[in-house]
């Protein structure tokens, strides 16, 4: 076993003990400072240029209930003029996994537990991100977990085992997708097979800056931006860096005029609803809301981009047993470490939102996007 696989499973191994630890117990939290949401005027005009699809990894109408419950009452996501609820089965069992419900909205395909990118057969297939290149659209991956992880994979690489993280990552070279943002260096890097993955991306013509303050100077071109070694550290720690990446995405995919296709991550949602840390999850709702607030204000002024928020499962089986909205107080108890299998909300905003409405597959995400887009 390699080094870096048996330090994902010794932090798997933790997460599912702290789980253990504390499910079904309450757990009360509020926030140290609530923010201020703008009320938003949605586009008129119902052309579709642009789509940014965001994905809150393993979020639930309960995290932003909770959510919008510690901020008092508001959250961005209010500004969305649609809802809808996904079904977020995969091909061989009830309770999906990111990668198979990844795959589902990325390509349209139900697909196997831990799959990434492929049909049930193994067979690669092409995502949002190859289709709007083969339109002319220019694309983009931001995330805050490493990119071999099951969301960002899904969009651009292929394999049968989600946990192939060597050869996942090989794939970004050959993606064409053309910003990526996320952590997991050592995996482009000092690898078992002898390639350096960033040298090859630089001569494909990718920059490949390390730290956020080198991605904030780049104006234009392609770039591969890997900031950490794994996955980013917690919010208090990284501050708003999803939310300025996602914007530097924006400011670069759309200097192309034939538009773009943006995907955007809330990652580590998912890692506290598995160690049903309420607080830590909390604090990743927020995060991802305030980014939500950034692209939607950035949407409504451009009057051609479509923005959906939703997520691939959910994670944790958070209730809501008690609290206070006026202190911002939320009681809540999680039912498992794991995933469970309710349907998850489908939010949108911008041209063409009122598609989104209605209960569905999750596939049918991908079917509604691409027809949008006209890919």
């Amino acid at each position: 076993m390699n080094v870096a696989l048996a330090v994902v499973l010794l932090m798997s191994q933790s997460a599912t003990l702290q789980a253990q630890s504390r499910k079904d117990k309450e757990q009360t939290v509020t926030i140290d400072n609530t923010y201020n949401v703008v009320k938003l005027h949605a586009p008129k005009g119902k052309k579709i240029k642009n789509v940014i699809f965001m994905v809150g990894d393993g979020m639930s109408l309960m995290h932003m209930y909770s959510a919008w419950t510690v901020n008092k009452g508001k959250l961005n996501i209010d500004n969305a003029q649609a809802v809808g609820l996904s079904k977020t089965y995969c091909a061989n069992k009830l309770i999906t996994d990111s990668g198979a419900g990844g795959t589902a909205f990325a390509t349209g395909h139900k697909t196997n537990y831990h799959m990434v990118g492929t049909d049930v057969n193994g067979k690669p297939l092409p995502s949002l991100t190859d289709f709007a290149k083969a339109k002319k659209l220019s694309t983009g991956v931001v995330v805050t977990c490493r990119l071999n992880d099951a969301t960002p994979a899904d969009f651009c690489c292929n394999n049968v085992d989600r946990d192939k993280d060597y050869e996942i990552t090989a794939d970004y070279t050959t993606c064409g997708v053309d910003f990526i943002f996320g952590g997991g260096s050592r995996y482009f890097e000092n690898r078992p097979d002898g390639r350096n993955l960033f040298s090859e991306m630089e001569k494909k013509g990718y920059k490949t800056p390390r730290k956020w303050d080198d991605v904030a100077k780049i104006k234009s071109g392609k770039v591969l931006a890997v900031v950490d070694t794994l996955d980013l550290p917690e919010p208090k720690v990284r501050g708003n860096i999803l939310e300025k990446a996602s914007m530097k995405a924006i400011d670069l995919l759309s200097q192309n005029k034939n538009g773009f296709f943006l995907m955007i991550e809330g990652s580590q949602l998912d890692d506290y609803g598995h160690s049903n840390q309420l607080d830590m999850l909390m604090q990743e709702v927020i995060d991802f809301d305030k980014t939500i607030g950034k692209v939607f204000e950035w949407a409504a002024k451009d009057g051609e981009t479509l923005v959906v928020v939703t997520a691939d499962h959910e994670t944790g089986g958070l209730t809501l047993v008690g609290g206070d909205l006026n202190k911002g107080e939320i009681v809540g108890k999680f039912s498992t470490g794991g995933h469970s299998g309710v349907m998850v909300p489908v939010y949108a905003f911008g041209p063409g939102a009122y598609n989104f409405t209605g209960i569905y597959e999750n596939t049918a995400l991908f079917d509604k996007i691409k027809k949008l887009l006209k890919l």
